[in-house]
């Protein structure tokens, strides 16, 4: 049996744009330039059938309309955003079907970086879990909050949490190795962060992506996940000059902090 294959597709400086394909049919997930995604159909002999979005941000969504005139794909995108096409608006407990590549997609709303981000999580055809992630959760950080709340993020993340440890987190930038630096300024003493650092560190220096990440070295290794452990909530407190008295209070401590990391 021909299994789906899911790869990242690089784009712009740091991007990935997620392909799954199986026997001869593909489904691209935030094409912010439409010439990646036309040069790997070409090159695996596919043909388009969906276009999935999570948000509206240009670098997500800015090759839709080139794509679609060409293959005439599908596109399913949040309903509460403006975004250059969609012809199927979705909500959170919406399912997409993808009988091209055996795939099922549930819908969960997850706003903060944008208002209407959603994400997409099911089990690829050998059954493992996938999520989609877009930039609400990446390997070692999260978003920046440029329309949503502390407590919207924290509650956005708190729905990914909930999904299987083995999840394969397929978010959409290669910021691993700069969100890892930052994590290694909260928690200094985590051993797992540090062997994450290390492998990551080797991936980049041979040119590899980072991701897909997985949800239990997320929950191992990144802050924004590990707002009350207690290592990371003195650090944020620290940063903070102040007492934190929730975990909303410690993730927007955390997020000025990263937000002013270099």
């Amino acid at each position: 049996m021909v299994h789906a294959q899911l790869i990242p597709l690089p784009a712009f400086t740091d991007n990935y744009i997620w392909m799954i394909y199986k026997n001869g049919r593909a489904v691209v997930v935030d094409p912010g330039v439409a010439d990646p995604v036309a040069a790997a159909l070409a090159r695996y002999e596919l043909t388009l059938d969906a276009i999935l979005l999570t948000h509206h941000h240009a670098d997500h969504v800015g090759g839709v309309l080139a794509l679609q005139q060409r293959t005439g794909a599908a596109v399913y995108g949040p309903a509460a955003e403006k975004l250059p096409a969609c012809d199927h608006r979705l909500n959170e407990g919406d399912t997409v079907q993808l009988p091209a590549v055996d795939m099922q997609l549930q819908v969960l709303d997850v706003p903060g970086h944008t208002a209407g981000h959603i994400a997409y999580h099911g089990r690829l055809d050998t059954g493992k879990p996938v999520v989609f992630c877009g930039d609400t959760l990446f390997a070692g950080g999260c978003g920046r909050l440029f329309e949503g709340t502390p407590a919207q993020m924290v509650d956005s993340l708190g729905k990914l949490c909930a999904l299987p440890a083995d999840t394969l987190v397929c978010c959409a930038h290669e910021y691993t190795l700069s969100n890892l630096r930052w994590a290694l300024q909260v928690e200094p003493d985590n051993a797992a962060l540090r062997q994450r650092w290390e492998s990551a560190s080797r991936l980049r220096s041979h040119g590899s992506p980072t991701l897909p990440s997985t949800l239990s070295d997320e929950l191992d290794t990144n802050p924004f996940l590990r707002t009350r452990q207690p290592a990371v909530v003195r650090a944020a407190a620290r940063f903070a000059g102040t007492t934190l008295d929730t975990n909303v209070d410690v993730f927007a401590s955390l997020r000025e902090w990263k937000n002013n990391f270099k």
